[in-house]
């Protein structure tokens, strides 16, 4: 008895998905890159370190930026507050240092305590912050938040006997884990001992950030982050569907200061020392610069963005003035090496920040990686132009209107 056999049904070949290779190759180097740059030679890891910090505040600022749409110019104020209150707690020189052993608070000590303590502490300052700002909009609302940013330098400076006024506080505690005290070698591990240098402060860095993403994401996709969206679209509109502005407000400001917090605790452990200097308005605003430059509202256009500027501004510049400067000797012009020889491009960073946003404005106003909502309305509009234009055109060709 013959069968009959139902013909094979052709296989569909599998294409590869070059968006999930990249993303795992990223991710590879990410988590292997100190050790990567220890085998090249890059020496970039001292660099990557406040990168991923600057990162990480730049994140925290497209809360309050781009998901509530509330312009914050004095956001550094934050990220000083956080590393002071790390500080207090547990540097060798803080006033508090010598009732804390004596007090049934002396746990605080501890950095991990003492960088939670930093985040609360942010986040007070931003609720604090907001609430006598809610009312106001736009260009009063920056003014308010640039007042703020100024003020905290200042107060630091002042206040000497607490915060060491110029001189900043220093040293400060450092992380641990298990029996390793990070940048200190050799570091001991389950009784082994290794010379790791800076890269335990690498991998905290690097699950900050990654916890900040996570929270960030949770936060814009929950009712909290749609009341945010709808505030920032039209806050009347949204006070007329029940959202409420007042608390939606603080909490914007509350929990982007609180990312603040933790970057600075770690900024100020990772270099053992911190000043008013540190936390001035430049900061505020080459954050700004990120959020606007990746694509505000949009959590990996703002880390590309960051990485964008502070690669620039931490690795490249410095490396590209080597070369410009080498290019003009091997010249053998003198009035060619005369001239390149004082060119630097880490004194003129600010003029290129300015320039770049100058012309992102003018070509890309939504951002190089814009969220969905801005990327579809600003497509919206760019067909409304366009058909006004073909109506004029037509108009125009017609003779006028009739």
């Amino acid at each position: 008895m013959s069968q009959t056999l139902a013909p094979a049904l052709p296989t569909a070949s599998r294409q590869p998905n070059f968006g999930t290779l990249a993303r795992n190759l990223f991710i590879a180097v990410v988590l292997t890159y100190p050790f990567l740059d220890l085998a090249f030679g890059w020496q970039a890891l001292l660099a990557f370190i406040p990168m991923m910090l600057m990162i990480t505040l730049a994140m925290g600022l497209n809360i309050v930026v781009g998901y509530a749409g509330l312009l914050d110019l004095g956001y550094a104020a934050f990220y000083a507050i956080g590393a002071y209150a790390a500080a207090f707690f547990t540097s060798p020189v803080s006033p508090l240092n010598a009732i804390l052993p004596d007090s049934p608070f002396f746990w605080m000590q501890d950095f991990w305590v003492a960088m939670l303590l930093a985040v609360l502490v942010a986040g007070l300052a931003g609720a604090l912050l907001g609430a006598p700002t809610l009312r106001l909009r736009g260009d009063y609302l920056a003014l308010v938040t640039l007042g703020f940013g100024e003020i905290v330098p200042r107060l630091v400076k002042n206040l000497e006997p607490w915060t060491k006024g110029v001189k900043g506080m220093n040293p400060i505690g450092r992380p641990y884990l298990f029996d390793c005290t990070f940048g200190v070698d050799p570091c001991t591990i389950f009784g082994t001992q290794y010379k790791l240098g800076m890269i335990p402060y690498y991998y905290v860095t690097l699950a900050i950030g990654a916890l900040s993403i996570f929270l960030i994401i949770r936060l814009r996709n929950s009712r909290l982050g749609r009341a945010w969206a709808a505030i920032r679209d039209d806050e009347i509109a949204a006070q007329g569907m029940g959202v409420n502005p007042v608390t939606t407000k603080l909490w914007a400001f509350a929990l982007g200061a609180s990312f603040s917090g933790a970057t600075g605790a770690i900024f100020g452990a990772y270099l053992q020392t911190i000043s008013p200097d540190q936390f001035e308005y430049s900061t505020s605003v080459i954050v700004l610069c990120m959020v606007i430059l990746g694509g505000t509202g949009n959590v990996w256009g703002v880390m590309f963005g960051g990485l964008l500027i502070q690669s620039f501004d931490r690795i490249f510049a410095e490396r590209l003035t080597g070369w410009v400067h080498k290019f003009g000797a091997a010249t053998g012009v003198p009035a060619v090496a005369t001239l390149l020889s004082n060119f630097d491009l880490l004194r003129s960073r600010l003029f290129i920040f300015g320039l770049c946003l100058v012309l992102l404005m003018a070509l890309r106003p939504q951002g190089l990686l814009p969220a969905r909502k801005r990327r579809e309305s600003a497509l919206i509009d760019e067909t409304e132009e366009e058909a006004n234009a073909r109506h004029d055109a037509a108009v125009a060709q017609a003779g006028g209107p009739q």
